[in-house]
């Protein structure tokens, strides 16, 4: 309300007045939301139950799927998508310790990501 109050000299009395309240009642919305920034924080003790277990506490046979994918890569690209995905390691560590440039490592595992998707498409049909 002090908003409206405070853009009272704004409202022309020619014009409706609920698309001009609505107005800045939007703009105020946009502003909070500004202000609170994009990070929405929540706690984790609040959502650790629905979290995914670590690749190690993989029931066996989703292991042996996932192992089943994986065996359709070639070596390089099973180390980059191993690397990458399943270790967490960044693309660098991941030039690092292959030889290869980052940009290299960045094509390999989109290349292999693409590879995966045709074998679990071609699993379905």
């Amino acid at each position: 309300m002090l908003a409206v109050h405070a853009k009272r000299y704004t409202w022309q009395t020619s014009e409706p007045l609920g698309p001009w309240v609505q107005a800045i009642v939007r703009y105020k919305v946009i502003d909070t939301f500004r202000r609170r920034g994009r990070r929405i924080e929540i706690p984790i003790e609040d959502v650790i139950d629905d979290l995914p277990a670590p690749i190690a506490e993989i029931e066996p046979s989703a292991a042996s799927i996932l192992d089943r994918y994986m065996s359709a890569l070639t070596t390089r690209q099973y180390d980059i998508v191993k690397s990458v995905s399943i270790e967490d390691a960044s693309i660098r560590q991941t030039a690092n310790r292959l030889s290869m440039t980052e940009g290299a490592v960045r094509v390999a595992l989109h290349r292999a990501i693409a590879s995966l998707t045709r074998a679990y498409r071609n699993s379905l049909s």
